[in-house]
């Protein structure tokens, strides 16, 4: 028997529902809608419409999938963010919702920059699949940007994804931890480092921990790693009026203050994420001392 879209929705919700899975009838939807190349709303409306025997067990291929703990947004290869598609790689994490408030935080600095200089030099540190420069990239048409990451897999995934949103001009992806290859001054520096205590690390939902790379995760024994290594060297890297921009762990705002403190940088500003905890803080140089 020909399956329809609604019967295929249900099917899947039923399995997902009995394997456990938490928000069952959501990731349905998400994983119908993505790999049928329909919207959520079509999902709903168009119930009776007929499904082919190949879409139907390409469907039924990733329940399996997402049963055995495999997160929706891998199985489908991408995942939006800022309103742009971005496509994912094995060593990239997805570009989560939270990290929306540093784009919007630092979108300010950009236009500020732009307009006292006429452009503006962004770097981005760990950039992964490229999201957080991309989507600075693509409000603020002045700027350019360089993204670093120690990984050859996360920088192609970032240049694929600089050419597939039109930004292969202004953006340029430099293989290098942390500071280490990169040249010259920038205006605007911004990281989502692993900031993830490695005790933390191994009790992760497996959703997480088995597939999202644990280089992008782990934040050494206090989380503060990485931190370290850019409040160390930023100094030498940022213009005078330049500010850095970091997300943070929940818990970790006076410990990161504290840090890029003790390397001569204000506090600047500081955001919470959706869900109202300590997300986003942005540094500038401190010349008090």
């Amino acid at each position: 028997m020909t399956a329809t879209l609604a019967r295929l929705v249900s099917e899947s919700r039923d399995r997902l529902t009995a394997a456990g899975i938490e928000h069952a009838a959501l990731d349905a939807r998400h994983l119908i809608s993505g790999l049928l190349g329909l919207s959520l709303t079509d999902v709903v409306t168009r119930g009776r419409d007929a499904v082919s025997e190949a879409d139907a067990a390409r469907v039924r291929a990733a329940v399996e999938r997402r049963i055995a703990r495999e997160p929706v947004y891998r199985i489908l290869g991408e995942r939006e963010f800022f309103g742009l598609p971005f496509k994912l790689s094995r060593e990239t994490l997805e570009p989560r919702p939270d990290t929306e408030t540093l784009v919007d935080r630092m979108i300010p600095h950009l236009r500020r920059t732009v307009a006292a200089k006429g452009s503006c030099r962004l770097l981005d540190l760990g950039t992964g699949t490229g999201a957080i420069c991309l989507a600075l990239l693509s409000t603020v048409l002045e700027a350019r940007g360089t993204a670093t990451d120690i990984s050859e897999d996360a920088l192609a995934t970032a240049s694929a994804n600089a050419e597939l949103l039109g930004l292969s001009d202004r953006f340029e992806a430099v293989r290098s931890n942390w500071f280490e290859e990169v040249e010259g001054r920038f205006d605007v520096i911004v990281s989502n480092p692993p900031y993830i205590r490695s005790s933390v690390v191994v009790e992760l939902e497996p959703e997480v921990r088995l597939h999202d790379p644990a280089a992008a995760l782990d934040g050494g024994d206090d989380g503060l790693d990485a931190y370290r290594a850019i409040a160390l060297h930023a100094g030498h890297h940022l213009e005078t009026n330049g500010v850095i921009g970091l997300e943070i762990g929940f818990d970790q705002k006076e410990a990161v203050a504290a840090l890029f403190n003790a390397e001569n940088f204000r506090l600047r500003e500081e955001a919470k994420d959706l869900g109202g905890n300590d997300r986003v803080l942005i540094f500038e140089r401190s010349f008090d001392r």
